[in-house]
């Protein structure tokens, strides 16, 4: 198997994947897993659809990320990881499809608007 890569987006992260036949190690930004993402949340979103096709020992998993805080990365790489187990093997498309890995979340910061102080907030009404 050559290398497959996909591309995963989460607000303002983006994840870089490429998928090779390994033995289960994921390197992010030339760190580890455990090491660029301390937290064991974060980690188990990142493994989540290899746990669901029970593929966590089969790949090697080489992520580059920039952009977002930790969640939205962590969540960048899950889609960029989804979208290439898809591209590796269609026919697990509906088992991570009924999970909702294969959905990229559209929600992102509003813009704020001029004249006022945030997005929707407003400065405070004086009547007189």
């Amino acid at each position: 198997m050559e290398v497959v890569n996909a591309i995963g987006r989460r607000k303002a992260a983006v994840a870089r994947v490429y998928v090779t036949k390994g033995n289960g190690k994921i390197t992010i930004n030339k760190r580890d897993l455990e090491n660029y993402f301390p937290s064991s949340i974060l980690q188990y979103i990142v493994k989540q659809p290899l746990k669901t096709l029970d593929v966590v020992e089969q790949y090697d998993i080489k992520v580059n990320l920039f952009g977002g805080g930790f969640k939205g990365q962590s969540e960048a790489t899950r889609l960029a990881i989804t979208r290439a187990l898809i591209k590796i093997d269609p026919e697990s498309k509906p088992a991570l499809k009924a999970e909702g890995f294969t959905t990229r979340d559209p929600r992102a910061v509003e813009r704020k608007k001029p004249g006022r102080p945030k997005a929707r907030k407003r400065f405070q009404f004086s009547k007189r």
